[in-house]
């Protein structure tokens, strides 16, 4: 065999004094980094397959494991960093391309903590949404250019209003396929949204048969593959939202490992079990905006125009335009994701350095819709990167409807962004297929983590909308001046929408 020169991510120490080889982390690690040798009654780590995800430390009932980074030294260059060396070592051992799991980590600026919400003082007093109500409904859809009023008897509403999806809270759960997660992990979204009066999105992988009870409550996908788009699918949910592309991978398709395509995943997508679910990067009917609006409108034919059909964009340099033309083409909402938008898998050279964050295109998007006329036409849905409510809330304030999350629902199930959802070999049961890992994801406990997470983080944006003496989400979107920008250049403001802390009205 011949030498590598990769060296361990990580080092598993084990403190033999604590150890009582229980074997509790022989049997929870799916990488093998533990093994048990019943002669000495002794257990072993090696820390070589080790990919940082905790599970042995975090169930080690003695506490005797301690994973830290590999301290290996590299002489110091500001140029050839140790990621970058380690990159170059392994594809010159493999020949391959370098795949990973999640969001953008590089350190790029994050704009959410440049951003200052404002507050209320004297002539505006705040609210207390203990005591006063606070509204935090949405609606997303389109809006008609004006209503009509008919009072011939009773005053009642003539405008015949387009299809809304009612959200009560403006947080949706990111489209994460049946595929790339478990079949708990869609559960315990689909139960959660449900129940706390939002939406999830299937993803790109169709919807199993065991969740069309929570249609309701679900965001269809039709992307490029058309992985289980059927007419039931279709009629069993609330919206239909188009893939064009996201913002792990802009410009590229989806790749789902034939290892991970079972029976019920096969089911699921129509495909054979076993065989790669390849999606290509563009969908090979759609070469223009003129194409996008026939398939807009096919689906609302296919739905009897009962349900909003959004489209779903990364975010990228002329996001704008793209945008303006979504919306003039019938859209009735544009999901905008930012290059911090997880994924199962991605070209890590791809997620690294292609699209734009979703701070500066949520602006540009809102800003181009406004000066077009037709902002009223289409909701803006931000996704890629919401970390906490403050991040909502100022993404509310730049322009957008209503957040997605999925980075931060899959932490709240259990997710330590060990980056290796690729392998399906995730010790938490979120990002893999393997039966065995699949059910350490308890949907009913999953679901409890999810729902305690939008609880706590609408309890949150009420006290900042309090502060701001606003007392309705609906009141704050697009109102770039309860925001202040510190720590950006003047392009970065500009761009924004924003003005400088200190600066007044």
């Amino acid at each position: 065999m011949a030498l590598s020169l990769l060296s361990s991510e990580f080092v598993v120490e084990r403190d033999e004094q604590k150890c009582i080889a229980c074997q509790v982390c022989v049997r929870q690690c799916a990488n093998d980094v533990h093994t048990y040798d019943p002669e000495d009654n002794q257990v072993s780590s090696d820390s070589a397959p080790c990919v940082g995800c905790h599970r042995c430390a975090t169930l080690c009932p003695t506490q005797a494991i301690t994973i830290r980074q590999d301290p290996l030294y590299f002489k110091e260059n500001a140029n050839w960093t140790p990621l970058a060396i380690r990159n170059v070592f392994k594809q010159a051992e493999t020949g391959g391309v370098l795949l990973t799991g999640m969001g953008n980590d590089r350190p790029y600026p994050v704009y959410w903590d440049h951003i200052l919400l404002n507050a209320s003082q004297v002539t505006n007093p705040s609210i207390d949404p203990l005591r006063e109500p606070m509204e935090l409904r949405t609606y997303i859809g389109r809006k008609p250019d004006q209503l009509r009023i008919d009072s011939d008897e009773e005053p009642r509403l003539a405008t015949e209003l387009s299809p809304q999806l009612v959200l009560e809270v403006p947080i949706l759960f990111s489209a994460m396929s049946y595929g790339s997660v478990s079949y708990n992990a869609c559960l315990a979204l689909a139960r959660t949204a449900q129940q706390a009066g939002t939406f999830y999105n299937t993803g790109e992988g169709g919807l199993h048969p065991t969740l069309y009870q929570y249609g309701q409550s679900t965001i269809a996908q039709v992307a490029s593959g058309r992985f289980g788009v059927h007419p039931e699918y279709l009629d069993a949910v609330a919206g239909i939202e188009i893939k064009i592309g996201q913002g792990a991978k802009p410009g590229i398709g989806g790749h789902l490992p034939g290892e991970k395509v079972n029976e019920e995943i096969s089911h699921t997508r129509m495909i054979p079990t076993g065989t790669d679910a390849l999606s290509p990067a563009p969908h090979h009917d759609i070469y223009s905006i003129e194409d996008l609006r026939q398939l807009i409108y096919a689906l609302k034919e296919a739905t009897c125009y009962e349900k909003p059909v959004g489209v779903k964009i990364a975010a990228v340099h002329n996001v704008a335009p793209i945008a303006s033309g979504i919306v003039r083409a019938g859209a009735d909402f544009v999901s905008i994701d930012g290059f911090r938008g997880g994924t199962g898998a991605a070209p890590t050279v791809i997620r690294d350095n292609v699209g734009i964050p979703i701070e500066l295109a949520l602006a540009a998007v809102d800003a181009r819709l406004r000066e077009e006329g037709i902002r009223h036409k289409a909701s803006i849905l931000a996704a890629g990167g919401i970390r906490n409510s403050a991040d909502v809330i100022k993404a509310i304030a730049l322009g957008a409807d209503a957040v997605y999350i999925g980075t931060a629902a899959l932490v709240a199930l259990g997710c330590h962004l060990c980056q290796k959802c690729y392998t399906g070999k995730c010790n938490w049961g979120i990002a893999t297929q393997d039966p065995y890992l699949a059910k350490r994801l308890n949907p009913n406990i999953g679901t409890r983590r999810l729902t305690n997470l939008l609880r706590a983080w609408s309890l949150e944006l009420k006290e900042m909308l309090g502060g701001m003496g606003i007392n309705a989400i609906e009141s704050l979107r697009g109102n770039r001046e309860q925001l202040r920008g510190i720590g950006l250049t003047d392009t970065e403001l500009r761009i924004l929408g924003i003005k400088p802390a200190g600066e007044a009205w």
